[in-house]
């Protein structure tokens, strides 16, 4: 007999996972995903991406606005799962939601626990500047992230990599992982080890002030913050105290007049200022280093490569780290 799942998830991270379960053919009874949420300027409804592939395979779906309610719990039960399978579904599950399935609840989480626990640990593992990163089968519990390991894979983290990329990537990885697990893990062949507390490191969700960019640091934060928010909300900057968004950059230990031809230092000037700037390029003096802006969103203005627009701009010009 099939083992029977439900699953529960709701980003583009979870398609993955739930789509490798579906063409393995197993038995998956229902998917449980988040609400359609209104999204734009005309806050138009729109589908998680989870909804949309059930809808396209013909897979139950469903939208609690609460996975509490006694209403949902009993439908879960008339489920009759083996075992319930999440991947970034977005709320904690209670513990009598966990009771339910034979084999218990697995989660696919995307870093390496104990380190990275909560609701962004991809950009959280950009921001803070990993070089290695991966993903997690946990056995869930009640809490955050805090249930026993199963298995996990560890990936090199590239420096210049942004949050959609190693998202799409880690989704990958951790759907063929969850596939070699479940099988060792149903069989009892694959045991649970507990969590190290001491090691354990908890982030919390991103907002949108955590965009804004303080010069001060050194332009390997800063195109690390740039690159984990570059999706969303997008790192920014002032200017002339209107906001300036900056999508992409590339880190400069030594900074030169011309990256080709007819190389000439440039004299460095205090954090945040523009140091060089000619009609393809622009770089900014950081607390240490030089970031080369390479896709910026001037106020006012649309999404553009910086050789579109860096001849609006000169050497001298100040960002400022706050709305002034």
């Amino acid at each position: 007999m099939k083992t029977r799942i439900v699953f529960m998830g709701t980003p583009e991270f979870a398609v993955p996972v739930l789509e490798s379960l579906w063409r393995a053919e197993y038995d998956v009874v229902a998917c449980v995903t988040q609400p359609d949420k209104p999204i734009g300027r005309h806050m138009k409804l729109s589908s998680p991406p989870v909804k949309q592939f059930s809808e396209d395979n013909h897979i139950l779906c469903s939208q609690p606005s609460s996975v509490r309610t006694d209403t949902f719990i009993e439908q879960m039960k008339k489920w009759e799962p083996d075992l319930i399978i999440t991947a970034a579904y977005g709320k904690i599950l209670p513990q009598a939601i966990l009771d339910i399935p034979k084999f218990g609840c697995l989660n696919v989480h995307a870093s390496l626990l104990p380190k990275y626990r909560g609701a962004a640990p991809v950009h959280w593992a950009i921001i803070q500047g990993e070089t290695k990163t991966g993903v997690t089968i946990m056995k869930t519990d009640a809490g955050m992230d805090t249930g026993a390991i199963l298995t996990s894979a560890e990936i090199e983290l590239d420096p210049n990599i942004h949050t959609p990329m190693l998202t799409a990537e880690l989704s990958v990885l951790g759907a063929n992982l969850l596939l070699t697990t479940i099988p060792d893990y149903l069989s009892g062949a694959c045991k649970p080890r507990p969590q190290d507390e001491q090691a354990a490191t908890c982030f919390p969700m991103i907002r949108k002030e955590q965009g804004e960019i303080s010069w001060h640091q050194s332009a390997r934060q800063i195109h690390n913050q740039i690159r984990a928010l570059s999706s969303w909300p997008g790192a920014y900057t002032y200017l002339h105290g209107e906001r300036f968004k900056i999508y992409r950059s590339e880190v400069a230990t030594e900074l030169f007049a011309d990256k080709g031809d007819g190389i000439q230092a440039v004299v460095p000037g205090a954090p945040g200022t523009i140091v060089f700037a000619d009609k393809k390029n622009m770089a900014v003096s950081c607390g240490e280093g030089y970031l080369f802006l390479t896709s910026v969103q001037p106020s006012s203005s649309r999404k553009m490569d910086i050789a579109e627009c860096a001849h609006n701009y000169h050497i001298g010009l100040v960002f400022s780290g706050e709305d002034v």
